[in-house]
């Protein structure tokens, strides 16, 4: 998928995934996972708004929510000091530019802290629209319950939003907006109570 092709559309919600080349590790340690979501928070805040997340030792999932096309302008005019343009650089591909800004300065950073060289993740980074809101409910269970892979109860996963969703801890997650979508907190746990066999 080119990320010229596909572009991330103003105010829609998307599942944003990816894996280390040919599956290997991407994550090492705390710091690694921290220091991630901080680079996150740095290039993509502006763009888009994180509903849901987990990083896994060798992949990540984000469900993400586009802001608007008026936020989205706002944005491109600061950054780039002029209005609209066509092509590669035009507010089309902003957020998939600004999602490649935040791959490339993690990798860099990991591979300077690792002493290696080259790609870190696959690319481009994958992307699926939510069409439904049964979908998003799906994906949301989905992206929470991926510990359960490498046999972590992903209740207590450190490095997923399920926790800070169930928490009233200050957060930059739309949580009450994610917990609207099952209606109340209680559906949004008895939601997670069960493995769901999600294909996408």
């Amino acid at each position: 998928m080119d990320i010229r092709v596909e572009n991330l559309e103003p105010d829609c919600f998307y599942h944003i995934y990816n894996r280390g080349i040919n599956g290997g590790e991407v994550f090492r340690n705390d710091e690694n996972y921290l220091f991630f979501m901080k680079q996150f928070l740095k290039y993509l805040n502006s763009v888009c708004d994180l509903y849901a997340y987990c990083l896994m030792p060798n992949h990540f999932h984000f469900l993400i929510r586009i802001k608007s096309q008026n936020d989205l302008l706002i944005f491109f005019e600061k950054v780039n000091n002029r209005s609209l343009k066509k092509g590669l650089h035009s507010i089309e591909n902003l957020t998939s530019k600004q999602f490649s800004k935040f791959i490339s300065s993690y990798t860099q950073a990991y591979n300077k802290v690792y002493e290696r060289h080259g790609s870190l993740f696959e690319s481009p980074f994958k992307r699926k629209k939510i069409v439904s809101e049964k979908y998003l409910q799906n994906v949301v269970v989905y992206i929470h319950q991926n510990p359960i892979d490498i046999r972590k109860d992903f209740k207590n996963y450190k490095f997923s939003s399920y926790k800070t969703i169930l928490s009233s801890l200050k957060t930059n997650l739309k949580r009450d907006e994610i917990i609207q979508y099952f209606d109340d907190l209680d559906n949004f746990v008895y939601c997670h109570s069960n493995i769901i066999d999600f294909k996408f």
